[in-house]
């Protein structure tokens, strides 16, 4: 079907839109910009410059899309927001294209949710299956692993690292990587274990839950250093795929350090 534009909308001749695309009263559509087949613009909503859009996106009433940085050494130089298929972005959200200092590009991944008033900063990446929950920020070069939860009102610090299917609790400041498959809270948050609601969720055997359990005290509540217990648990539990993900994610060279446990864990089975 061919796109349905509302005559009040303003879409640039330089934007490319793909097939069976609404756009609503008073949106507004740049130049340089790509929108995929089946994508829904509502009203008031505003798309800049270099976004490329997937199919299937539903971008809600005064969303703002593709934003310049908020970051001092950005100077309009030409850099991209690229987001993929089946994505929801809601009222007053912004998504901002990256910098020339973070590789020049924001991702967001497939089947996203970007609850209202969420803010996702320059240089950002997202999997696939990541809800942003009401209010809640990413500072720049964030990485956010598949099917990780960010709780409302919370706040992201700048180059960390959320692994997949992570939690990150309502209202908190996560200033440390938060590894996989680990659910963190507070003002300067702290692990409390194990995802258990998320690995329920991804049908998670109870093996497997338990091998988390296990590596997660071994890891963060003894008195072995990381790399010890990054060795230890990978000798005896490492035929697990989860624990897997867990040390191949501490592996990496963290910008931050990892976020540290909390002294007790009151959803942690002895």
């Amino acid at each position: 079907m061919p796109s349905q534009i509302h005559p009040t909308a303003i879409v640039d001749p330089g934007a490319q839109l793909g097939e069976d695309v609404v756009v609503g009263p008073y949106a507004i559509i740049e130049d340089k910009t790509v929108i995929g087949d089946r994508c829904r613009i509502d009203p008031f909503a505003k798309i800049l410059p270099y976004t490329f859009m997937g199919s299937d996106n539903h971008v809600h009433s005064n969303a703002l899309v593709g934003g310049a940085p908020q970051d001092l050494k950005f100077h309009g130089e030409e850099s991209t927001l690229e987001i993929g298929n089946g994505n929801t972005i809601r009222e007053f959200a912004t998504v901002h294209r990256g910098t020339e200092g973070g590789g020049g590009v924001t991702r967001v991944g497939n089947g996203c949710l970007l609850m209202a008033y969420t803010h996702t900063a320059h240089d950002c990446i997202l999997g696939d299956g990541v809800i942003m929950s009401n209010a809640a920020s990413l500072a720049g070069h964030v990485i956010v692993g598949d099917q990780a939860i960010i709780g409302g009102m919370s706040g992201v610090h700048q180059f960390v690292r959320i692994g997949e299917h992570a939690f990150v609790g309502a209202m908190s400041g996560l200033a440390q990587d938060l590894p996989p498959f680990m659910l963190a809270s507070g003002n300067r948050a702290q692990m409390h274990g194990p995802n258990s609601v998320g690995l329920r969720r991804m049908r998670a055997s109870q093996i497997e839950i338990r091998a988390l359990r296990t590596a997660y005290k071994r890891l963060f509540r003894s008195d072995l250093s990381i790399a010890e217990a990054i060795e230890e648990v990978e000798y005896e539990l490492g035929d697990h795929e989860t624990v897997k993900t867990l040390v191949r994610f501490l592996r990496v060279k963290s910008n931050r350090g990892v976020t540290s446990a909390a002294l007790k864990t009151e959803n942690i089975e002895d």
